[in-house]
């Protein structure tokens, strides 16, 4: 009983399978390799964007450093929530790699209304020299609460950083639950709404380790180049990264993939609904739950092996019936008789 996060299950068998049919013989390294094309011509066709400048990273936090480290002046400041995953998880890689633009958080939670960006714009009065400028907006999809922005939501957003003149950049490290759960293209998820630069995460959705950062526009790609091969990021036998991507792309599995992940949290959910004294925390749009239980549920759980993460505790020390918060992430490979065993202890 595994729910602890979609980092932690294995990969898919398909991008497996790919990674050892790259493993034959010589390939040109550093991004040169034929895979690499094939990579490239594949998401440039997923996205409906031709002119698309692709390239993959390693990690997440990589390709959101570097993508807004080229999106960036260091005298500008990023705005994004209080729980965007660049604020909360990335040990200010973002600050490190821009060369010191700092992080505007707007409104209170994982998500911002038009509104309140505007608000954070105004709070940084362009062109006063004594301010951080305006930078890149920062948007989390999935946000770290396991909601979805849609894509007229998108829209309004980007909207107000047309009007002031500065880039979107949407972190998409589970940006395939993100196009399950809202039955769009990536398309209409990004650029259609005025994205300008994406990161299309493999890694949590069945891939070892491997991000696709996308820029819209070619004006940003040399940058980014510098940027990956100075950070250390650009990979000399880049050929595996190019396999995984290649493995995950091929026959929509990185759809597939996150509809199943998708539907087996929306499982979950939908049993813990019916537990007593259950309460979900936030909707559930993708493969993320938050919920309270009494803290004797999450005594029996812990005691059978259930692995999840808990937001309040301690869990051995209080009233049996204290709500705690756990989170519960679904992956792919998360199968319908873990969710019954968790469903029945759970129940008592």
């Amino acid at each position: 009983m595994q729910f602890a996060s979609d980092n932690s299950g294995p990969a898919l068998p398909a991008v497996m399978q790919a990674m050892s049919e790259a493993n034959e013989g010589h390939a040109p390294s550093y991004g040169a390799d034929a895979l690499m094309d094939e990579v490239r011509d594949r998401l440039r066709d997923l996205f409906e964007a031709p002119q698309a400048s692709v390239y993959l990273v390693a990690t997440g936090t990589a390709a959101n450093a570097l993508a807004l480290a080229t999106l960036s002046q260091p005298w500008q400041t990023v705005f994004c929530t209080p729980l965007a995953h660049i604020h909360t998880d990335e040990c200010n890689a973002p600050e490190f790699f821009t060369g010191g633009a700092k992080l505007s958080l707007v409104g209170e939670h994982d998500k911002m209304t038009p509104d309140q960006l505007r608000d954070a714009l105004a709070a940084w009065p362009a062109g006063d020299v004594h301010n951080p400028q305006h930078g890149p907006l920062a948007l989390t999809q999935a946000t770290e609460r396991g909601r979805v922005h849609d894509c007229d939501e998108i829209a309004a957003l980007c909207e107000v950083a047309r009007a002031h003149r500065i880039p979107a950049y949407m972190d998409g490290a589970r940006f395939a639950n993100a196009v399950a759960s809202l039955g769009c293209s990536p398309a209409e998820m990004t650029w259609k709404a005025g994205i300008d630069a994406v990161s299309m995460g493999g890694t949590k959705n069945g891939c070892l380790g491997v991000e696709a950062v996308i820029f819209f526009s070619p004006e940003n790609a040399w940058e980014f180049e510098l940027r990956r091969k100075r950070a250390a990021h650009l990979v000399s036998k880049h050929r595996y990264l190019s396999a995984q991507m290649l493995g995950y792309l091929r026959d929509d599995l990185w759809l597939t993939s996150a509809q199943t992940a998708n539907a087996q949290a929306a499982r979950l959910a939908d049993g813990l609904r019916a537990l007593p004294g259950a309460e979900m925390m936030f909707e559930r749009d993708v493969n993320m739950i938050f919920a309270r239980l009494p803290r004797a549920t999450h005594q029996r759980l812990r005691a059978a092996g259930a692995r999840y993460a808990m937001y309040e505790g301690p869990v051995d020390d209080g009233p049996d019936h204290e709500p705690l918060m756990m989170r519960l992430v679904c992956d792919w490979s998360i199968t319908d008789a873990e969710i019954a065993r968790f469903l029945e202890i759970a129940s008592g």
